[in-house]
């Protein structure tokens, strides 16, 4: 079955996390998505390699780009030479969608700016991703994920007072690529009914700071000037990591209800009429009293017992996993959340996690697993009009 965006046209320039997944998004909805790389491969192809030293194609590949780069073709080439900048000229004229996150003068240097490219196709779509977005005094400087959550209050309130903590999973780029791929898909609806494609732009501090906004609103309007308080919740208790016989669990209770469930749990109503517990805010205030009652509660039972009990009392609650035991989770297999995709190289199929959005009657999904290195360049010249002999002296000339 044909994807949503079948016959759409990607161009992907993104590296790294934020970029190349914008386009994933497009291509698991059935997009035509060419992922463009240096001809020694770009640096995001080794990130975090299944094979430490080998070769591209011999498992050498990171596991990120295997992740990211999946459901699409791949070619080399090098937009910064005259040649090159003809091909990137010649795909532009074809395509419906241009990702590229890259500071706004290397955009201009590689002839990505939405004036170069609206010159050559009206109807394009240039999706942008910066660090710090265009206009500001640092829209010049480069950033990565954990400079965003530094910069919006994210890391200051994360582990421990002494030592501000960034968080392991690196939401600022995912959600940033998350949103622009939401804003891609309202240009193209837009382009359908004004004829004109335009740019769309994401920022990795635009995304923290969306994602933390309600953090900031309290600051600016309360004056709290919290700090980092572990794995507790300011706002709402008990919601904290616990201990068990033989592992963790994560016990998180909000909201009047939970915490009359909670109370009858633990055996101790009392605390309905306690006033250090009376409503969400104080409950957070008065956490590590809560805490500390449910890892007492907890200490005398298996994860297992603990997690029963907390299921049939209703109160959200589960296990610490370690990646391993994520993988081996019943509910995660049952639910085929990730698909085994094999990639020449790797001792066994790598589990991609598919597309986390389903739709009824139009799904996207994995179609194929991340393109070797330069491994569409020939076919993809070949339908721009470039014969053989041609594509022969663009190798020869350093441009493929």
């Amino acid at each position: 079955m044909a994807g949503v965006l079948d016959g759409i046209k990607v161009l992907d320039f993104g590296r790294y996390i934020a970029g190349p997944y914008c386009a994933t998004l497009l291509a698991d909805m059935g997009a035509d998505v060419i992922r463009i790389e240096k001809r020694e491969g770009s640096e995001d192809r080794f990130v975090q390699p299944v094979i430490p030293d080998a070769a591209p194609g011999e498992g050498g590949e990171g596991t990120m780009f295997l992740q990211l780069n999946r459901n699409k073709r791949g070619m080399t080439l090098d937009p910064m030479c005259d040649e090159g900048r003809a091909i990137v000229a010649k795909l532009v004229a074809e395509a419906d969608i241009v990702v590229a996150n890259l500071p706004p003068q290397t955009l201009k240097a590689m002839g990505l700016d939405y004036a170069t490219l609206e010159a050559i196709n009206p109807r394009v779509i240039l999706t942008t991703v910066s660090a710090f977005g265009h206009g500001g005094p640092y829209s010049d400087r480069v950033g990565f994920d954990g400079v965003a959550q530094a910069m919006s209050g994210a890391a200051y309130l994360t582990g421990r007072a002494d030592e501000p903590t960034k968080s392991y999973a690196p939401w600022v780029d995912f959600g940033t690529a998350v949103l622009s791929a939401y804003g891609t898909m309202a240009a193209l609806m837009a382009r359908d009914q004004t004829g004109k494609g335009q740019m769309v732009e994401g920022a990795l501090l635009a995304t923290a700071l969306n994602f933390f906004n309600f953090h900031l609103i309290e600051q600016d309007l309360r004056q709290t000037d919290r700090t980092a308080i572990g794995n507790r919740s300011p706002y709402a208790g008990p919601a904290d990591c616990v201990q068990t016989k033989d592992g963790w669990i994560f016990v998180q209770v909000i909201g009047a209800p939970l915490f009359k469930r909670w109370t009858r749990l633990m055996q101790e109503e009392e605390w309905l009429t306690d006033p250090r517990f009376s409503t969400d805010l104080k409950r957070g205030e008065n956490g590590e009293i809560l805490s500390e009652r449910t890892a007492t509660w907890a200490a005398d039972l298996t994860t297992e017992e603990a997690l029963e009990a907390l299921a049939e009392a209703r109160i959200p609650a589960g296990p610490v996993y370690s990646p391993a035991q994520a993988l081996a989770d019943p509910h995660i297999q049952a639910m085929q959340y990730m698909k085994p995709v094999d990639f020449p190289g790797l001792p066994k199929p790598a589990p991609i996690m598919d597309i986390p959005i389903r739709l009824s009657a139009t799904p996207g999904g994995i179609r194929h697993r991340a393109p070797l290195l330069g491994e569409h360049t020939d076919s993809i010249l070949k339908d721009l009009g470039y014969d053989p002999s041609a594509i022969a002296q663009l190798r020869q000339n350093g441009v493929i």
